[in-house]
């Protein structure tokens, strides 16, 4: 698939800040530590950082903020047991806002000082970085992103179904729930770059194996008001939409919607909700008939894994809302935790050590709903996805209305078409 317009911008600004580092890495071992364990970038004899590129002022800016407190949770977790190899977990933390210049120049900046990243929200961003990550800088990437263009790198691993995936298993459940049906066409307003234009991927291949015709609304990450593609979508006749963007772009396509008689679901994509908005002039209408998939299960689940995980954050952070992004930080970061635990087994902290641990951990995940697997770096860690649909009454605003499950026609879908 082609990488278009803001990946074009981000991939120009990662060229041109290649050599503004301080320091330059190739991810190869500096010396051999303690105990005869290899060490390299970001790793010294008494702590391991790790980078966290987020965004908590951009257009993820309430994910941003929950997935890095989450993450900050288990770094204190961690250290409290012990930490990890008899080393102390550092997090250094920027915010680029979403946008380009302010993500390629923080990798810049970190990247020579850590072992690796356990978050980096924005998949052109990350894809602007891939030909660095892969050609010299080798350190493991966990990023909130899930394009299918990120599969294939031994160091960029995607945790979860990626987009094209996941928007085949949302058009499968309103399939199943008859919501739609043979000959209907269907509406899908998705961000420009790589998140939309791989969802898009997933809900084109949905609709030819389903007999169904996608109306294609294509938007910015500045585009706020739904208005107009709430208009063309009605003229069109489209009976559901899919929605691949941020929470604000979601809740106004739900909100205009309902404003204006448009009485169809809507599914949206994992970072497609965030419970605040169910405070808002949309929140009526986000309940009466709006989905949502991810690959874990929401935070409010009764299961042991979130609901421990709930009360923790809680007790941590009691002033913040809980949402999935909690989820999705702390999975991410345990992660990243034991691919470090498998490297100081094999006595090798060095990049290309770290790299090679990941590997080796398959059947990761289970107590928040889904399995992952992280043994084949072209493939993602599941094909599963969990439907949710908002709750008022459940914490961090959803509730599960199908359990992890996966599509026939996502099964049989063959990534990069």
């Amino acid at each position: 698939m082609k990488l278009r317009v803001l990946t074009a911008v981000v991939a120009a600004l990662a060229v041109t800040l290649v050599g503004c580092s301080g320091k330059a890495t190739d991810g190869k071992a500096d010396e051999e530590g303690e105990g005869g364990i290899k060490t390299g970038p970001g790793v010294s004899s008494s702590t391991i950082s790790l980078g966290v590129l987020t965004d908590m002022t951009g257009v993820y800016a309430s994910l941003g903020k929950s997935v890095t407190q989450a993450q900050q949770l288990w770094v204190k977790q961690t250290n409290d047991a012990g930490g990890i190899c008899d080393r102390k977990i550092e997090l250094t933390v920027r915010d680029h806002g979403y946008d380009p210049q302010k993500a390629i120049a923080a990798y810049t900046e970190l990247v020579p000082d850590v072992a690796g990243f356990a978050q980096f929200i924005g998949s052109p961003f990350v894809a602007a970085v891939e030909q660095r990550i892969d050609g010299r800088d080798k350190g493991l990437v966990l990023p909130q992103a899930w394009s299918a263009n990120l599969l294939g790198s031994p160091y960029i691993r995607v945790i979860g179904a990626t987009y094209d995936v996941e928007t085949i298993n949302l058009v499968d459940y309103l399939l199943a729930e008859k919501r739609i049906a043979k000959g209907d066409k269907i509406g899908h307003v998705y961000f420009e770059g790589d998140y939309g234009e791989n969802a898009l991927v997933g809900s084109k291949y949905a609709a030819k194996e389903a007999g169904l015709t996608v109306v294609e609304q294509k938007i910015k990450p500045t585009d706020n008001d739904m208005t107009a593609q709430v208009a063309a979508l009605k003229q069109a006749g489209v009976k559901a939409v899919v929605v691949s963007a941020g929470p604000r772009q979601a809740a106004s396509l739900v909100g205009v919607a309902a404003a204006t008689g448009f009485d169809v679901p809507v599914v949206g994509n994992n970072s497609a909700f965030a419970p605040q908005l169910l405070k808002t002039q949309a929140g009526p209408a986000l309940l009466k008939d709006y989905y949502v998939a991810s690959s874990t299960l929401p935070i409010g689940d009764p299961g042991d894994g979130p609901a421990k995980l709930a009360k923790e954050y809680a007790a941590q952070y009691p002033k913040d809302v809980l949402d999935n992004g909690v989820v999705a930080g702390y999975t991410a970061a345990s992660l990243f935790g034991e691919a470090l635990s498998l490297a100081c087994d094999d006595k090798d902290l060095t990049r290309e050590g770290i790299d090679k641990a990941v590997l080796k951990i398959k059947g990761y995940g289970t107590e928040f709903g889904v399995t992952h697997d992280f043994s084949d770096p072209k493939a993602p860690s599941t094909r599963e996805s969990v439907i949710m649909k908002p709750d008022a009454g459940a914490a961090g605003g959803l509730k599960v209305v199908r359990p992890a499950a996966v599509a026939p026609a996502a099964e049989s879908f063959t990534i990069g078409n």
